[in-house]
Formats: structure tokens, sequence, C-alpha cells
């Protein structure tokens, strides 16, 4: 799961994880969230220093708004992935984003889930964030990773 399109530098990441093996990805694009989260996302951007960012949280596509950068976002960082060699196939999420990823584990027998993130240190102070509930959800190990910036 993401929430941004992949850099460079995570899509090297990711697809080195398990060596020479050859692996595959099912990516989820997650929009920005509804009204609720801006304040977390402000409070996080506080935490890093970014005061900048806190102060353009409520400017940013939300809802359908957020559909066609969410798509775009997916597109390109599907290309990256198979320039890089692996097969890759996604969506955005934008209902019910866990159940979507159970379903999505189960139906592809995925052996772990990764969820690529900017750090968001509210939610994860209280286990909200996405990785920490994805652990609860799909049966299979979650990696969580902090996406990259260009």
């Amino acid at each position: 799961m993401i929430e941004k399109p992949l850099t460079s530098v995570d899509v090297e990441f990711v697809t080195t994880l398990h060596g020479d093996e050859g692996v595959s990805f099912i990516v989820l694009m997650q929009p920005r969230g509804d009204q609720a989260d801006v304040l977390l996302r402000a409070i996080d951007d506080v935490a890093m220093g970014e005061l900048k960012d806190a102060a353009r949280e409520g400017d940013e596509p939300e809802g359908r708004e957020a559909r066609g950068p969410a798509e775009q976002a997916l597109e390109v960082s599907l290309r990256a992935l198979r320039k890089a060699g692996c097969e890759a196939v996604g969506q955005v999420v934008e209902d019910h984003p866990l159940d979507k990823m159970k379903a999505v584990v189960d139906e592809s027998k995925a052996d772990e889930v990764i969820v690529l993130t900017a750090p968001h240190y509210v939610e994860e102070f209280f286990h909200r964030d996405w990785a920490s509930r994805a652990r609860h959800k799909v049966g299979v190990p979650v990696l969580k990773l902090f996406a990259h910036s260009e």
C-alpha cells in the first residue's frame, strides 16, 4: 500500500528486498484521507519540522478530487516497478482499504505486505497507522517502510 508515487529510491529498495528472487507487486494506492485526517497530518508535519506543510494540509485534494492524482501516482509507480523488471498491477482503493488488502492477499496468495508511507507519528504512537492495522487483518507478515522524497 502506498500514499504517493514511488520514488526511484523506493523502487530500488522494494525490488531488492529479496535479493535476486523474482518478485511481483500488487500496488494499492490509498488517496489522502478525509477531513478528519488533516489534523493528524498537520501534527505529523509539525513533529518533523515541516511547518509549511502543516499549514497547507487543508489545501490538498480530498475525497473524489483526490482520485485523479491518486490514479496518476499509481500509474507512475507501476511503470517504475515494471521498468525495474518486476510484474506490477494495482488499483486505487478508497473504501475499506484494509478489507481490500485482505482480499488481495487471499486472492493472490501473497507472501507479505509492504506498507510504504510517510511517517505518521501520531497514528503510529496509537497503532492506528496502516501497517499496525494490517498486521491484525491480513494474515501474512507486514513490512512497514518509510517513503522517500525526490
